[in-house]
């Protein structure tokens, strides 16, 4: 990637990457945002360890029945008891992954085992049933099993991760049983066809249930394309989590039909979703992979495709792909800069119609966030001045302006209008992306410290 007057801030004609692949991190990166790697990975630490654990340990983790209530206020003010599967399977792996990298402490296991044994009392007993979506604080289901997957979806990568930090393999097949009941699900030629409707009106598909803690100002204006019946339709999003999911199970043993699916998901992404008329990568397809011939053709819901082309620059490390790593890593930038807000700063997630430049204009933590980890695997991997000057310029911007330490409070904004501006309360604490953000960046970063001090050594030595 060249760099050209300002990362996210100046013109982006012209910029392409350079082969970034073939190059190398050296220890010549020693500062990102302004601060040594150690500094960075210092502030990471107290924001996992001393902001959101404590938090979740003290007024969202059920240590008597297990699982997470979610529905707390910024002040720790427990709204509802009810749990959410969806949310129970991204706790899972939050804990299952910390224990496994970050100590073993056992508590946290503990949190992941209890969260385990409480989904697991509302197992479906049909075989192609989906989980239920609402659970009473005992577990007992509270509505009729959804018709959307994604929920079951990071279910399985909580069995996933809980197999490999118990290093127990019973719940690695359970992990496999859900992602295949969700493929058979999905492949049915009526599958979700409100699915246009979760990307616009919230009230409308969720009920009083919402994916995230947006309060009505922020409900009135998140929109997406115009709501039509879409039976079928594949999205992004389900690609997006399998390329997420898949390389973690196939970390733990092996499976050729897991490995099929990947590479199909991988495929979809780079031939399929994305749209070589104006370079980015359209959310919805037809049930055959073919592009829309409605105005859904026109939108672009940004924050999947940066998380999604995220998740690939991860994948093609993992596998040392670099046609992979290269062509990520330009629609990434890509994505990034048609994303950023010029005016305000900041990402902004959907683009209801690219040829109207219609955007949705509220603002979610979780995009900026997955922003930031691919910035950080394409510094990690090649050192790239464009990467660094956009992470400084996008970190900068979120400990601005999501931090809700400036206001009294633990944790970070989650959702706001374009600006960011500060509500008193919250209806929902997020449980994964935020944690999730903090351990990967963790991690990059101290493999990134252990190799400048590998090289420091070296010279060292060769003087």
């Amino acid at each position: 990637m060249s760099s050209s007057n300002s990362a996210l801030g100046g013109p982006s004609i012209g910029r392409t990457v350079e082969n970034p692949s073939t190059q190398r991190a050296s220890s010549t990166v020693s500062q990102i945002a302004g601060m040594s790697l150690m500094k960075l990975r210092d502030q990471y630490h107290f924001d996992l360890f001393d902001d959101f654990l404590p938090f979740m340990d003290k007024y969202v983790i059920d240590h008597r029945h297990g699982g997470f209530m979610c529905n707390t206020d910024r002040d720790g003010t427990r709204l509802s008891e009810k749990k959410e599967a969806w949310f129970e399977g991204r706790g899972i792996w939050v804990y299952s992954f910390l224990f496994h990298h970050f100590g073993r402490n056992p508590q946290y296991l503990e949190v992941a085992r209890k969260s385990v044994e409480f989904l697991l009392k509302s197992k479906p007993s049909k075989e192609d049933d989906l989980w239920p979506t609402i659970l009473s604080r005992e577990g007992k289901p509270l509505a009729a099993p959804p018709k959307t997957i994604l929920g079951d979806l990071f279910i399985a990568e909580g069995f996933a991760a809980y197999s490999k930090a118990t290093d127990d393999p019973a719940y690695w097949d359970q992990a496999k049983e859900i992602l295949l009941n969700c493929l058979r699900t999905y492949d049915q030629p009526d599958y979700d066809p409100d699915v246009v409707a979760g990307y616009n009106d919230l009230m409308a598909r969720y009920g009083s249930v919402l994916p995230t803690d947006l309060n009505p100002k922020i409900i009135a204006m998140y929109k997406g394309p115009k709501v039509i019946p879409f039976p079928g339709a594949r999205a992004q999003a389900v690609s997006m989590l399998l390329i997420r999911i898949l390389p973690q199970m196939l970390e733990i043993q092996p499976d050729p039909d897991l490995e099929a699916i990947l590479r199909h998901c991988i495929d979809g992404v780079i031939n399929r979703y994305f749209n070589p008329e104006f370079g980015l990568n359209n959310e919805l397809l037809n049930h055959d992979y073919s592009r829309p011939t409605n105005e859904l053709a026109q939108f672009v819901y940004a924050g999947h495709a940066i998380e999604t082309l995220t998740e690939l620059l991860m994948e093609s490390v993992r596998t040392h792909d670099e046609a992979l790593f290269n062509t990520a890593a330009q629609r990434f930038q890509r994505h990034m800069e048609v994303a950023w807000d010029d005016v305000y700063r900041g990402l902004l997630r959907s683009l209801n119609n690219v040829e109207k430049y219609d955007w949705s204009l509220d603002k979610v933590l979780w995009e900026q966030e997955e922003a930031l980890n691919g910035l950080l695997v394409i510094i990690e991997r090649t050192g790239d001045s464009w990467a660094q000057e956009a992470f400084g310029k996008l970190y900068t911007y979120v400990h601005e302006k999501y931090l809700l330490r400036q206001y009294g409070f633990a944790l970070w904004i989650t959702a706001a209008d374009r600006k960011v501006t500060f509500e008193r309360h919250a209806a929902r604490v997020e449980n994964y992306h935020h944690p999730r953000f903090l351990m990967i960046n963790l991690l990059l970063l101290d493999r990134m410290i252990r190799r400048a001090k590998s090289e420091e050594t070296i010279q060292d030595h060769s003087v």
